[in-house]
């Protein structure tokens, strides 16, 4: 009997990484992820080839590996090949008409980056029509600088015959001109996504001012992707947010009240996550939805304890918070996925152990709090961390608005 589902794209994974200097992020656990990212858009992940260049090269890298890379294509039939950095124009453009199938660059072998690939499964994704219009906006300006890679089978028959200044008749002067029109299409359509995206956030800023006069404070989920801020949400809201073992499993901001052990309530919102070498396309075009983060009042940040990598997601997740000028906020941890530690020394869930997971991440014992969001061990204990953190906040608050008033007020 035949399947009618589409046959999964063969892929190959291919990092470049620098002689020199620290890396945040080991070579083979950023492969890892990338190809997480490639099974959650759909491919199979046949080989991986890794390279350390002393500088960048034009084809992303070295002649010799060039020539491994076009060997394993041609001998596991890959379909696409997907590089672990943003590559320019000119490094795709060449590394395409290197794999083409068998020098023939129409059809050629699909060589695509981690942008793109991250923008993939975002596209995925978005479900509202705001989180619909964040995606095309980062697409058609990740676009923009790439199009004229789309007319490269022109350029090819300009020069293919008769010397001197072209092809011949009728093959000078098309290329460009269709280039050009793209261009003029996608500024145009930059344009209006970028004000359809200004009355998004003309629309939030509306609901954060009600929000603000009822006095609500609003706690922020912010996190890496797959730590499991969905998760978090549903186990304290009830909200029914879909949560899976995927990356980006939701784009879309969710708002919820809460009642905190006090009684006090409290409104929480799920972000977007946030990933190694996120591109600035996306940030910038998820300014909407990321700028809810800004106005919180507390950022709740939740961190996938067991993941080898968590110091360096948390590194990841912090430096983004930074670029984005919202230091000032303050943060608590939720250290999540508990039920699936093996805790050393002691037992699991034991305070030395605790301990020993806090110093990894650099979190103090008063910021950070152990918890699975699956079996609800350590929410209440979170809820507790929440509501001290935003008493002494508004203590604080209080403190600076007497200092500040003026003399007899």
């Amino acid at each position: 009997m035949k399947t009618t589902r589409p046959k999964r794209e063969r892929a190959l994974l291919v990092s470049a990484t620098p002689k020199r200097g620290r890396l945040l992020w080991n070579p083979r656990d950023s492969l890892d992820e990338l190809a997480e990212l490639a099974r959650t858009a759909g491919a199979e992940v046949v080989e991986r080839v890794s390279q350390r260049v002393p500088r960048p090269t034009q084809e992303y890298v070295g002649k010799g590996k060039l020539e491994e890379i076009k060997r394993l294509c041609e001998e596991l039939d890959i379909d696409t090949v997907i590089c672990d950095d943003e590559l320019t124009p000119t490094q795709q453009r060449n590394l395409e008409n290197a794999l083409a199938y068998n020098g023939d660059p129409d059809p050629a072998r699909k060589v695509i980056d981690r942008t793109a690939l991250i923008l993939d499964v975002f596209a995925s994704r978005a479900r509202t029509r705001e989180g619909r219009l964040q995606v095309e906006l980062a697409q058609q300006e990740y676009l923009l600088p790439r199009l004229a890679g789309q007319w490269s089978h022109l350029d090819r028959l300009r020069g293919g015959s008769g010397g001197g200044a072209g092809g011949g008749i009728g093959t000078r002067g098309p290329g460009e001109t269709q280039i050009e029109t793209d261009r003029r299409l996608v500024r145009g359509g930059i344009q209006r996504l970028k004000k359809d995206l200004e009355n998004v956030r003309r629309h939030r800023r509306l609901h954060r001012s009600k929000r603000s006069s009822n006095g609500l404070p609003v706690v922020s989920l912010v996190g890496y992707t797959n730590a499991g801020k969905s998760t978090l949400l549903n186990r304290m809201t009830h909200a029914g947010v879909m949560a899976e073992n995927l990356m980006f499993s939701t784009l879309d901001p969710v708002t919820r009240r809460i009642e905190l052990p006090s009684g006090q309530p409290v409104l929480l919102t799920d972000t977007v996550g946030f990933i190694h070498k996120l591109p600035t396309t996306l940030i910038a075009a998820f300014r909407a939805t990321l700028e809810e983060i800004s106005e919180s009042s507390l950022i709740l940040h939740v961190v996938d304890v067991t993941h080898r990598n968590a110091p360096e997601q948390v590194t990841v997740v912090e430096s983004i918070l930074e670029d984005m000028g919202m230091t000032e906020v303050p943060t608590v941890m939720a250290l999540n996925k508990s039920d699936l530690l093996q805790l050393r020394p002691g037992r699991p869930g034991s305070e030395d152990g605790r301990a020993e997971y806090l110093d990894q991440i650099g979190a103090g014992p008063s910021e950070a709090v152990l918890i699975s969001a699956l079996t609800g061990d350590g929410i209440t204990d979170l809820l507790e961390l929440i509501q001290s953190q935003l008493a002494d906040t508004a203590a604080l608050l209080v403190d600076a608005d007497a200092y500040l008033a003026p003399a007899g007020a």
